[in-house]
């Protein structure tokens, strides 16, 4: 009798083997976590949102189906950038990014009728509780690349477009001139505002004109590469900006000063699978990776290389500081003092700059 129940029991716990398994194996996976991108521009082959999306399809190599990601392209600031990042929270994306300035009071605004989304506006600086700003220290590698221009330009005058005379694009000038001038102290920076991000033609035409004015290495932030294929035809230099682009001036590009965003879109989204996604101020930049110096000219003499590299260096260390003035003060174009002797800025002084430094020209601003 024993032997016929120990057999029994046996068939019955082996019997029950298959359906435990087969739990175990349909068990539901863990939903990808939505993620939505906004462009202020097309998707092209270089510039401001060609180097966003480079960082959203790092995002997705790095997570896998951990993640569901969308964007939507050539969203006009405004009213406009309103509507879509609404949309999006209605569709049920759980974390939105919206790269623009211009986007940061429309992001601010859907934010408050979507309390559970989480919000990143990239290059903003009003935050919630649902609501993150992250942006990248431009201006580091600005410098350096003014250092590199002030050492190829044969005119000592340089040119710089821009689309609009924000603290960012300020603090890009004068970092620039500030680079330049540390090598060529009678170096001339000129300025043209566009008072728009994306308009190639409108970018082409710039440049034009600032090299029929003697400028022979221009600089930029804008959003197209129009800038860059003009200095290539002019046979003129030209500094990349947002991503590399040697396709595009071969001859022409001096080096390109680039910003990374594929680690911190990725972070951002794992936190939200992690549920420990919190609203933070993120400013990163040649220490932390977030910025780079790609694409370096083959005519540039190695002696220059490596003295733009000792100054990289030292900016990693936290020996050069842009915006620190020597043994004289730092004054702005109109002879004021900015910067005194032996004295930095600090970062809530260089967020808020609404000055340009002197060197440059740039017409009045009403």
């Amino acid at each position: 009798m024993y032997k016929n129940l120990a057999a029994a029991l046996a068939a019955a716990c082996f019997s029950l083997l298959p359906h435990t398994f087969s739990l175990a194996q349909t068990a539901p996976k863990t939903a990808p976590v939505k993620a939505a991108f906004v462009y202020v521009s097309p998707v092209a082959d270089a510039g401001w949102t060609h180097q966003h999306e480079k960082g959203r399809q790092e995002m997705l190599t790095a997570l896998g189906d951990k993640v569901q990601s969308t964007f939507v392209e050539n969203v006009a600031e405004g009213a406009d950038s309103e509507r879509v990042i609404r949309d999006l929270a209605q569709a049920g994306n759980q974390i939105i990014f919206t790269p623009s300035f211009g986007y940061m009071e429309p992001t601010l605004r859907v934010a408050k009728e979507f309390p559970s989304v989480k919000f990143e506006s990239i290059t903003g600086y009003k935050r919630t509780a649902n609501v993150s700003t992250a942006n990248a220290r431009y201006y580091e590698g600005r410098y350096l690349s003014g250092v590199l221009a002030g050492r190829m330009s044969k005119t000592g005058v340089a040119g710089f477009v821009a689309g609009f005379p924000i603290p960012e694009v300020m603090q890009g000038v004068n970092a620039f001139a500030l680079g330049m001038r540390s090598v060529n102290p009678k170096a001339v920076v000129k300025v043209i505002w566009l008072d728009v991000w994306f308009d190639p033609p409108k970018e082409r035409d710039a440049a034009m004109a600032l090299f029929n004015e003697g400028v022979d290495v221009i600089s930029f932030q804008t959003a197209s590469t129009a800038i860059m294929a003009a200095a290539q035809e002019r046979g003129k230099y030209a500094i990349g900006f947002h991503s590399n682009m040697n396709k595009v001036g071969p001859q022409a590009q001096l080096v390109a000063v680039t910003h990374q965003w594929g680690q911190y879109y990725t972070r951002r989204v794992q936190a939200v699978a992690n549920g420990d996604w919190k609203s933070q101020d993120v400013w990163g930049g040649v220490r932390e990776g977030m910025i780079r110096l790609d694409g370096f000219n083959s005519k540039i003499p190695l002696v220059v290389r490596e003295e733009v590299a000792a100054r990289e260096k030292d900016m990693i260390a936290g020996k050069l500081h842009p915006f620190h003035a020597g043994k004289q003060p730092i004054r702005d174009n109109e002879g004021v003092v900015r910067i005194a002797a032996g004295q930095s800025l600090s970062d809530m002084q260089i967020l808020q700059m609404d000055w340009l430094t002197e060197g440059v020209q740039a017409p009045r601003r009403k």
